[in-house]
């Protein structure tokens, strides 16, 4: 084979990937888009395929059903966000258990915000009938791992974690999280973990709603008091 038609051959492979490369990026743009006007249980390939200008079959060459449409979209979302989480964090001092809390609970808030109904696919309802396949796991744990090396850090630095005793049963009951962690933290330091986490996802997820309608005004005061009130290192409000 000459040196010529080689290299076409190349460059027309090139111009394949790049090809699908960009189909694919617009039928998640597309789908994504569907988040926010049907949702994620109504998501549907046929209203994708007609806003992309191709053939509902033609799409299923990309995606080869609706269910791997959304485990697509999941694994883009989570690592969209998780990205976001990791980027804030990693820029404060390593000492700063408190501040690298506070950048995770921000970031998280602000991602959410700015994707209101990509938010709502991660931590939303579930979508009937759909089960998250195993290469959602990586991507749906980033911002978990963050916080759970936060406290493996401060696990190292003796703290011991605020707030009252875990009680009988917390330890073994955790058993799964500390295998995930890689570390047998304090249960007191794991529990406050746990409960800063679900405030925070319950937090951002009743304002996304809006739950805190006609109820909160200054959202950032009280973001910000939030954060400091779940913030698992803050030796002065242990009680």
């Amino acid at each position: 084979m000459s040196t010529t038609s080689t290299t076409a051959g190349t460059a027309s492979t090139s111009a394949r990937a790049l090809a699908r490369d960009h189909l694919t990026r617009a039928i998640l743009a597309s789908a994504r888009a569907q988040l926010g006007t049907a949702g994620p249980a109504a998501l549907s390939v046929r209203a994708v395929a007609r806003d992309v200008g191709m053939a509902s079959s033609a799409v299923y060459r990309y995606f080869a059903s609706r269910d791997d449409l959304l485990t697509a979209l999941l694994v883009e979302c989570f690592d969209e966000h998780g990205e976001a989480v990791e980027e804030a964090e990693a820029a404060v001092d390593r000492a700063d258990l408190s501040g690298r809390w506070s950048a995770v609970a921000h970031a998280f808030r602000r991602w959410a915000a700015e994707h209101h109904w990509d938010y709502a696919l991660l931590y939303g309802s579930p979508v009937p009938g759909y089960v998250a396949p195993e290469q959602t796991v990586g991507p749906a744990t980033r911002v978990t791992r963050v916080l759970l090396g936060l406290l493996g850090d401060a696990a190292d630095q003796g703290v011991q974690g605020r707030g009252p005793a875990a009680g009988a049963g917390f330890h073994a009951a955790t058993a799964d999280v500390r295998a995930f962690a890689g570390a047998d933290l304090p249960d007191e330091l794991l529990l406050a973990g746990l409960a800063a986490w679900s405030g925070l996802v319950g937090a951002v997820t009743l304002e996304l709603f809006g739950h805190l309608d006609n109820a909160v005004g200054d959202r950032e005061a009280w973001f910000d008091a939030l954060v400091r009130r779940l913030d698992p290192f803050d030796p002065t409000d242990a009680a």
